[in-house]
């Protein structure tokens, strides 16, 4: 029965995944996703039921349109399987009931996030405004967070990212930090709470600095190159909804006793 669950919840992560893809391509370019329906980013055929089987029909298809034979981006697949992956491993170490449930919307919002961040820069508010609503709404029901910790996540996880975009300009002499930002860390503070939400900034800070540097340094990106937060942000929240109470016990232990 425990295989049978997470085969489900694997397969339900891979049909949400291929949904998920509809809402990256389609809400930086302010398109409905709900109609018209699928089709081929190349050509606009609309794709046959057969042909929309997430992850097989496009490793079946090579990858390809079966009208035009035009190139169907990687991103598809690797967002279904992702998508899975990350339900998966939400049941593993949730366990079943209604926390794992959140979890996973959060999860997938993630997923979106960084999808357009990378693609078009932007951090849709169809995302991260509901995103924080049902973050809260769990807070007060399910979630082992609870609603004042949420509200607190909310106000100063964004709060934080809202003083930094303001003080930008004047210490650097552009902005820093953009609004999609700043609603990405509410809705993960109303999700996970204030503590998290700090951490989820200091993974994420320390994540983009690195691969930043790295991207600098062998030449791949310039100085003065934009690289979008928000991936970074998703990855801190990530590893603050696993492993936060570890990590922040580790840390209180390097303080040493209160």
């Amino acid at each position: 029965m425990d295989v049978y669950l997470y085969v489900v919840v694997a397969v339900l992560g891979c049909l949400v995944g291929s949904f998920l893809n509809v809402c990256i391509f389609r809400l930086p370019r302010g398109e409905s996703i709900v109609w018209p329906g699928s089709h081929c980013p190349a050509c606009g055929t609309p794709i046959r039921s057969y042909d929309n089987i997430p992850v097989l029909s496009y490793l079946y298809l090579g990858g390809r349109c079966r009208a035009c034979h035009g190139e169907i981006p990687p991103r598809y697949p690797l967002v279904e399987a992702a998508n899975a992956i990350g339900y998966v491993g939400i049941l593993w170490f949730f366990g079943p009931g209604w926390p794992a449930v959140l979890y996973g919307i959060l999860f997938s919002a993630l997923l979106v996030v960084v999808g357009t961040d990378l693609s078009h820069q932007i951090i849709p508010d169809a995302i991260t405004l509901p995103g924080v609503v049902v973050g809260l709404l769990g807070a007060v029901t399910v979630l082992p967070v609870g609603w004042v910790n949420a509200l607190l996540g909310i106000i100063i996880g964004g709060g934080i990212l809202w003083v930094l975009a303001w003080i930008s300009p004047y210490l650097f002499g552009k902005e820093g930090m953009g609004g999609g930002d700043i609603k990405l860390l509410a809705m993960i503070g109303a999700f996970l709470g204030w503590k998290p939400a700090l951490l989820t900034i200091m993974i994420g800070s320390l994540t983009g600095s690195l691969i930043g540097l790295s991207l600098i340094s062998f030449h791949l990106i310039k100085r003065d190159e934009y690289i979008p937060f928000g991936p970074f942000l998703a990855f801190g929240a990530l590893v603050a909804m696993f492993f936060a109470q570890p990590i922040l016990d580790w840390y209180q232990g390097l303080l040493g006793p209160s």
